[in-house]
């Protein structure tokens, strides 16, 4: 049985908070040595501390490192466990977030969305659509991405404190807030202030559609392939020569067709080339290994050392290095020792009336790393798709209904101790 319903003023908050944070450009920048690394996250987090202190949560701060921190205190006279909500401050590097320009389309009807001349959202791209009929779309209205990975999850957040704090009559135990820099480049839980943070366990709110719930993610690894070459005169090269730039190309053009994220779905494992900075003498080419069994992303990674074996050979005069580095792993084996972590989340939401669908994340959220830091942490859904491309969207009635979700989820713990 739902405890509020579907409202106007809610989506309205939701709207008027997001659309003030996708405005600020907080792209991370993978080749910055700062945290955050890039300056609009520290305006970002900045103008969410000044929010929290309007709403009247306690604690609040923003550390130099741009990590974001505020309390709604209890509100019940049972001992009820702290829970965390998490959300990020930065966008993709994929695409621009310079100069975002929210747009509504109301009461979607189906069929194609217009963002901007030459750029058009479609049910092929995200099927998705098809379960949105009748809500309010929010897309960008240019070559930029939206934001809503993850400033849908701070407006959500935030909008779900301000309806607890007034209406007391709903009791809950004390909602932790923090919102983290640089998760899209994997950094989110490099400095996250875990114990001043207090929390029992956490949600990260970032991503998918209404009533996602992922308790799992990759297993991941960062791929770096060194090539050094041999440079000779072309018109004397014969079985001399060694072209970095060929044997990179070689190597990447090698890895099967079959696995890789283009063709590639739900638990299907993928390694990913993502650069390469080629001359003669040396190449260089990165990528990413993804799989959420980690005995299979064993046998992915074998695959390519066959390879470059193969390419040894094939090239003797060059010599090439391959070198695999842990990024994250799999949250689930870490959430199944706290099972009322999901069960709470799950009960919450089937109370108010939203059906649950359990997936694994095809990627990585800072909660897989907090979770195998102590802070059990899934991840619940925003309400959008597409994120990192400029035909990317959330739904307003997702985020309300991701925002009933974390009342809900608060509530069921209350409700579930003594």
């Amino acid at each position: 049985m739902r405890r509020f319903c579907d409202n106007c003023a809610m989506r309205n908050e939701l709207y008027r908070r997001f659309e003030r944070y996708v405005k600020i450009d907080t792209k991370s920048d993978e080749a910055s040595k700062t945290c955050p690394s890039t300056p609009g996250q520290l305006k970002l987090a900045r103008l969410a501390a000044q929010e929290m202190k309007e709403i009247g949560l306690k604690k609040v701060s923003v550390d130099k490192n741009g990590y974001v921190l505020g309390e709604l205190p209890a509100n019940t006279a049972k001992k009820v466990p702290a829970i965390g909500f998490i959300a990020h401050l930065d966008t993709a590097p994929d695409a621009s977030g310079a100069n975002v320009k929210p747009q509504i389309h109301r009461n979607y009807k189906g069929g194609p969305i217009k963002i901007a001349p030459g750029v058009m959202l479609t049910t092929a791209d995200s099927p998705e659509l098809k379960k949105c009929i009748g809500e309010d779309i929010v897309t960008a209205s240019g070559k930029t991405l939206l934001g809503a990975d993850n400033k849908a999850g701070m407006a959500i957040i935030l909008a779900a404190a301000n309806f607890l704090k007034n209406n007391p009559q709903i009791k809950h135990g004390a909602l932790k807030i923090a919102f983290t820099p640089d998760e899209e480049i994997g950094r989110g839980a490099n400095r996250f202030p875990l114990k001043k943070f207090g929390a029992h366990c956490a949600y990260t709110v970032d991503g998918d559609t209404a009533g996602v719930i992922e308790d799992e993610t990759f297993n991941a690894d960062g791929i770096a392939i060194t090539v050094t070459g041999k440079s000779v005169h072309p018109g004397s090269a014969k079985n001399v020569m060694a072209n970095a730039v060929r044997i990179a190309a070689d190597i990447a053009a090698s890895w099967p067709e079959n696995m890789l994220p283009e063709t590639t779905e739900k638990r299907e494992g993928f390694i990913m080339f993502t650069a390469c900075a080629a001359g003669i003498e040396s190449a260089a080419l990165k990528g990413i290994a993804r799989e959420h069994d980690l005995k299979k992303l064993r046998a992915l990674e074998k695959m390519l050392e066959a390879i470059i074996a193969e390419k040894r050979v094939k090239y003797p005069a060059a010599r090439i290095e391959l070198k695999f580095t842990q990024q994250y792993r799999n949250m689930k084996s870490e959430l199944d020792k706290h099972p009322q972590v999901m069960e709470h989340a799950l009960a919450a939401m089937k109370e108010e009336g939203i059906v649950p669908r359990i997936k694994p994340v095809r990627g990585g959220t800072d909660g897989a790393r907090l979770s195998f830091m102590g802070l059990p942490t899934p991840n619940i859904f925003t309400g959008g798709a597409c994120f990192h491309g400029d035909r990317e969207w959330v739904s307003l009635h997702g985020m309300e209904k991701s925002a009933r979700a974390v009342i809900a989820i608060l509530r069921q713990w209350e409700q579930a101790s003594r």
